[in-house]
């Protein structure tokens, strides 16, 4: 059995916030298929620049660490001569932060190509400052969180390299986003609506994707598990939608973080209804708070639904209003949940009864996969027909429409 690797957290305590961001930092390491061993704090009154932390506080930590094979986390960012710092003051310890340890499990968990590509050229990016002590601090790393992906080889080539690498994955990327573009452009001419998954991580938005459309995508409880976007199809009253999943949210997620995976987010952006799926069980308002300022800063003006998601495990509530109430696992709620979507989107669609006479039946016959027909019946002179038509393909259908059953 593979050793996992022992890490102990520095937690800087600068507001009431810092128990929620501990707690996420111990699911995340986890996540990264690390251990926890345990956790120094500190009540940060002014910032050391060279080590963040105070001096007395470090030493401490040298001494209480002394003999364990452990690496530390600094749970926030910090910089190159800061991570260095405190990585000599604690005898050359191997020393890691919160987007490392992040970028880390998106390296664990990219699949598709433009995941992976997003993920090194993130690494990279992030790492090319810190090449400044090359060498002996470099070496240090070795193996382990922080070194899936490009970490360790790309540390030891030259900064021209990873300049030219860089350079190399972003085209590579430019590409893909065109391809991600043509693919909604035509999603939007052939009158396909788009609904994305977006919200928190780990608040069961995969789950509500298998929920919703009967696949059988990865649902774990574990923070970013789900990395590239899924996209799925279901129906309501007759009409196909398109349901994509996204990278979640999470607090302080590095700003720079999101412009990365900011073409896996296009989805979201470009969709035509976003439901935002909140934990009810959790810290629900923290969560939709930090979801809606993330989509703000990415100029999202898409609708949305507020989802509050494991209902089932409540007696009592106090939700945002107009929100709706769901248990994706025990499939509570999702009638509700659909038909608040249909009627978010009800500008989008028609829904009408038309006839048409059987000598028009072939003129009529290719417009057919426009349309969700809900109901046909058949007379003696043609066929009276109630659907669900797109407004985009109304003009296509209008001398029908004309024609009332």
């Amino acid at each position: 059995m593979e050793k996992r690797e022992g890490i102990y957290v520095i937690q800087p305590i600068e507001d009431d916030r810092y128990r929620i961001l501990h707690d996420e930092i111990v699911s995340l390491i986890d996540s990264a298929g690390a251990l926890y061993a345990g956790t120094i704090y500190q009540n940060i009154r002014e910032v050391n620049p060279a080590t963040y932390v105070g001096e007395g506080k470090l030493e401490e930590l040298r001494t209480r660490l002394e003999g364990l094979e452990l690496t530390v986390l600094f749970n926030g960012d910090l910089t190159p001569s800061q991570t260095l710092n405190i990585s000599a003051a604690l005898d050359g310890r191997k020393v890691i932060d919160r987007t490392t340890l992040i970028l880390d499990i998106f390296a664990l968990r990219a699949q598709s190509s433009e995941g992976k590509i997003q993920v090194e050229l993130a690494q990279l990016k992030y790492l090319y400052p810190r090449l400044k002590g090359k060498g002996v601090a470099l070496s240090r790393l070795g193996g382990g969180i922080g070194t899936r992906g490009p970490g360790e080889t790309q540390l030891e080539t030259d900064r021209r390299h990873i300049r030219t690498r860089i350079h190399a994955l972003e085209a590579k990327l430019a590409e893909t986003e065109k391809r991600r573009a043509m693919q909604t452009e035509r999603r939007k001419k052939d009158g396909v609506r788009t609904v994305a998954l977006v919200g928190y991580t780990n608040t069961g938005k995969s789950t509500l994707l298998n929920a919703l459309t009967g696949a059988d995508v990865l649902a774990k409880d574990a923070l970013f598990a789900t990395l590239d976007p899924t996209a799925r199809s279901f129906s309501v009253e007759g009409v196909e939608f398109l349901l994509v999943d996204t990278v979640g949210f999470l607090q302080d997620l590095p700003h720079h973080l999101i412009e990365a995976f900011r073409s896996t987010l296009e989805s979201a952006l470009n969709c035509d209804l976003a439901l935002i799926v909140c934990d009810a069980a959790g810290e629900f308002r923290l969560q939709l708070e930090t979801t809606l300022n993330t989509l703000r800063d990415m100029n999202f003006h898409s609708p949305y639904l507020v989802v509050m998601n494991k209902c089932d495990l409540l007696a009592e509530h106090d939700f945002p209003k107009d929100c709706v109430c769901i248990s994706a696992r025990e499939g509570k709620g999702l009638e509700e949940l659909k038909r608040r979507i249909f009627d978010a989107l009800r500008e989008e669609f028609l829904v009408t009864d038309f006839f048409v006479p059987y000598a028009e039946m072939s003129a009529y016959a290719p417009l057919r996969p426009l349309i969700a027909e809900r109901n046909i019946e058949y007379t003696d002179d043609g066929a009276k027909i109630s659907a669900v038509v797109p407004t985009v393909h109304a003009d296509k259908l209008k001398a029908f429409l004309k024609r009332r059953s």
